[in-house]
């Protein structure tokens, strides 16, 4: 396995990559991601553990979507069975899935466990939608305090994890090495990842604003189908954002021997034996 060094610029490729992807197949992705969120939103409700089993699935719903994109990459429709992908490679795997889970959820609730010392576990209650916000709580310092530290301490927690479903998945590598190959190959290709998020950042505001302004004009027709619609397009637009993961997966490792899950026509593309992204 080798780690690929990508300019700046492939950020914002990643980012037209995915939505180019998603709208290959965009209903089949977005009930993809619908049916990884409502299976977590239920694990949720179990009593006492529902909500660190709910973390621990975070992992695998990342890899699940890694795995719907690559499937439309290979003119293949993603179906609601690779909700089961962490589980068909074999018990190696599988464990080694279960772990990373475990390791983001610990992780996860420690971030918030240091921001509870910050304002009393407010903002926690808030993020983890046990507590309703209000714009009383969002002026408080401590509450804002506690948010931006969480943050701080989130980013690095993200870099831990970006790339690790991908390299249990598809080059069988052990947690504890994957949480590490992602940090570093994170870290390596900054410049990328920043160009990436700003660029889903402008898709994001810009959207937005689009679909405010049509749910304004709509409520006055349709009424609450008005939010309904906005609700749906939100959920699509977080598929395609989930649909561009794989592609900086893809850029920045070279391809495991005798495999091309992840070919595509034009690009950058894994071939089997590949030393690297070929241009």
């Amino acid at each position: 396995m080798k780690l690929n060094i990508v300019p700046a610029r492939t950020g914002a490729q990643w980012v037209r990559q995915g939505i180019q992807t998603f709208w290959r197949h965009p209903m089949a992705l977005s009930a993809l991601f619908f049916l990884c969120m409502a299976a977590m939103s239920l694990i949720s409700l179990f009593p006492l553990v529902g909500p660190a089993l709910a973390l621990a699935l975070l992992p695998t719903a990342s890899l699940v979507m890694m795995v719907g994109a690559a499937e439309t990459l290979q003119g293949r429709m993603p179906t609601p069975a690779l909700l089961l992908v962490a589980f068909r490679t074999g018990r190696q795997r599988m464990h080694a899935m279960a772990l990373l889970g475990a390791f983001y959820a610990v992780g996860f609730l420690l971030v918030m466990g240091v921001s509870a010392l910050i304002d009393g576990g407010q903002f926690a209650q808030v993020y983890l939608g046990t507590t309703p916000m209000t714009p009383e709580l969002a002026q408080e310092a401590d509450f804002q305090a506690a948010m931006w530290f969480s943050l701080l301490l989130y980013l690095p927690l993200s870099l831990l994890f970006w790339h690790a479903p991908g390299l249990v998945h598809w080059h069988n590598i052990p947690p504890a090495k994957a949480l590490f190959f992602s940090f570093i190959a994170c870290w390596r290709n900054l410049t990328a990842f920043a160009v990436f998020f700003l660029s889903w950042m402008g898709v994001f505001i810009a959207t937005g604003l689009v679909l405010a302004l049509v749910t304004a004009l709509l409520s006055a027709l349709v009424g609450d189908i008005a939010a309904g619609l906005m609700i749906g397009a939100a959920m699509m637009l977080a598929a395609m954002f989930f649909s561009s993961v794989v592609f900086t997966f893809r850029d920045c490792f070279s391809a495991p021997d005798g495999h091309d899950e992840l070919e595509e026509d034009g690009g950058v593309t894994y071939t089997p034996h590949d030393t690297g992204p070929t241009p």
